[in-house]
């Protein structure tokens, strides 16, 4: 018997590991890179993004469109690079709320936990409504009844049937679900934007860059809207408890997924920038500028498909987001910020039920109520994306605040991490204001909402801290049963 073979016949005894982990319950490793990956990119719904947010980017910077995608990722890089200095160093369901949470303390972590909630809870919202909103397109010639606040109202709890079986029957589940359908989607689209630059002809590189009346100013508002593009890259930082190798496969996970959101976001913009000024008509006026340029040149069969593919963009998105909400409800629920029915799991799906039953109702009733009372979709669509992207960028420039203090306590700073970290955290804060005052000036009561909910969450947090707090930010550890020679340190019999 080699020396090896000994040793793992008869390991000697390590007592440095507990019985339980704090996060016990979830399904532990369950999932591979590719379920990781699945999590952030549905999360981000690049194919639902690419043909709604560049319109959108259009109508505060006409100039700027291509210019503003690029801006836009190269300022998410730097946050999946910040976010990442966590992501490699703490296996968590919290995520956001968990990494500022052990960098500053109760007061920034539920500050951050509660910007980071209001982002996934507004955008699943904002995707369920999306999703309504193309299936409607789609099924408009067959049945147009399904044009009235009822027949919107009914693909939204449709939507919200399949939203719940998917949540609850686990994390795989909802992961290879997410993915088979994004990843339908974004081929999908991606080969309908090819298809249109071979119909558009050749394209006048001066016609994607700014100009001389389209200010730098300009360009960072733009930059802004594009940014909502991006939001969700980090939702796969929730599966810290469920992947396999966390503290590899995640910040990868998240990095590749703004790669590749960038890439399909760059195409769809030069294909609509060219197609649109070919036309000669006004990108930011199209309800679907990818529909739009598909019947103007001759692809109109296309045009159905890709409804289809962004209905379903959308629905992965929802399922994606609400993950990412569920998990970070149940670690405050483990935490003992919130009561421990939200902490509790599934028996035999490993899910955070407890967290699932709290958020998913919410979730479901917002854009419920704002169809069925014959709200425009479109400005609902607005008014939610408008506040779930103010609350992701505001939880992503207090982690990029906090990444520079968790790296120096733990004595692992580095002049490049804490540069990039400041870069990230002033061009979020930056972001923030100028989005603000883009949207005030449109006149839309986003903002005034988020304000609402702001006030709302600073008090119910303040009321929270009345009582002390134990530590915040529980990870996932190693348990004794995992470790070869593996010895709980309370077993007097080890």
């Amino acid at each position: 018997m080699t020396a090896l073979e000994r040793a793992i016949h008869d390991p000697a005894p390590v007592r440095a590991f507990g019985r339980r982990s704090p996060l016990e319950g979830l399904d532990r490793q369950s999932v591979g890179f590719v379920d990781v990956m699945a999590q952030s990119v549905s999360a981000v719904a690049p194919a639902a993004a690419a043909t709604t947010v560049t319109g959108l980017v259009a109508g505060v910077s006409a100039g700027a469109v291509v210019v503003s995608v690029l801006v836009a990722g190269v300022l998410s890089l730097l946050m999946a690079g910040t976010v990442g200095q966590f992501a490699r160093r703490l296996a968590a369901s919290g995520a956001l709320y968990t990494y500022a949470a052990r960098s500053f303390g109760p007061r920034g972590g539920l500050a951050t936990g509660a910007a980071v909630l209001v982002g996934y809870g507004a955008i699943a919202m904002f995707a369920l409504l999306g999703g309504a909103h193309y299936t409607r397109l789609l099924l408009r010639p067959i049945t147009p009844e399904i044009d009235t606040p009822l027949g919107i109202g009914a693909i939204v709890l449709a939507e919200s049937a399949l939203l719940t079986i998917v949540l609850v029957r686990g994390i795989r589940l909802s992961a290879r679900v997410a993915l088979v359908v994004e990843l339908a989607s974004v081929a999908l689209i991606a080969a309908l934007l090819t298809l249109l630059l071979t119909r558009i002809g050749p394209i006048d590189p001066a016609s994607l860059l700014p100009s001389g009346s389209d200010s730098a100013l300009g360009v960072a508002a733009g930059a802004l809207i594009a940014l909502t593009a991006y939001v969700g890259f980090e939702s796969a930082t929730t599966l810290g408890v469920e992947a396999r190798a966390p503290l590899r496969t995640i910040p990868r996970a998240i990095r590749a997924t703004v790669i590749v959101s960038l890439v399909l976001y760059l195409l769809a913009a030069v294909t609509q920038v060219a197609g649109f000024a070919g036309l000669g008509r006004d990108l930011s006026r199209s309800a679907s500028p990818v529909n739009d340029l598909a019947n103007a040149f001759g692809l109109g069969g296309w045009a159905v498909l890709a409804d289809a593919g962004i209905a379903a963009s959308f629905l992965a998105c929802a399922i994606g987001s609400t993950t990412a909400l569920a998990r970070v409800l149940f670690a405050m629920g483990r935490d003992g910020v919130l009561g421990a029915t939200v902490g509790r799991t599934h028996a035999r799906y490993g899910t955070p039920i407890g967290a699932i039953s709290v958020s998913l109702p919410i979730v479901v009733a917002v854009p419920l109520t704002l169809a069925v009372t014959g709200v425009d979709l479109r400005a609902a669509m607005h008014l939610t994306l408008a506040i779930g992207g103010v609350g992701y960028i505001v939880s992503y420039a207090l982690v990029c605040l906090a990444a520079p203090v968790f790296l120096r306590r733990i004595g692992e700073s580095t002049q490049a991490a804490v540069v990039m970290s400041w870069v990230a955290a002033i061009a979020l804060l930056a972001a923030v204001v100028a989005f603000a005052a883009a949207d005030v000036s449109s006149g839309s009561p986003a903002m005034a909402v988020a304000i609402a909910i702001a006030v709302v969450a600073a008090i119910a947090i303040a009321w929270r801290l009345r009582r002390p707090l134990g530590t915040l930010g529980a990870y996932d550890v190693p348990v004794a049963d995992a470790v070869l020679g593996g010895v709980a340190r309370d077993d007097p019999d080890g």
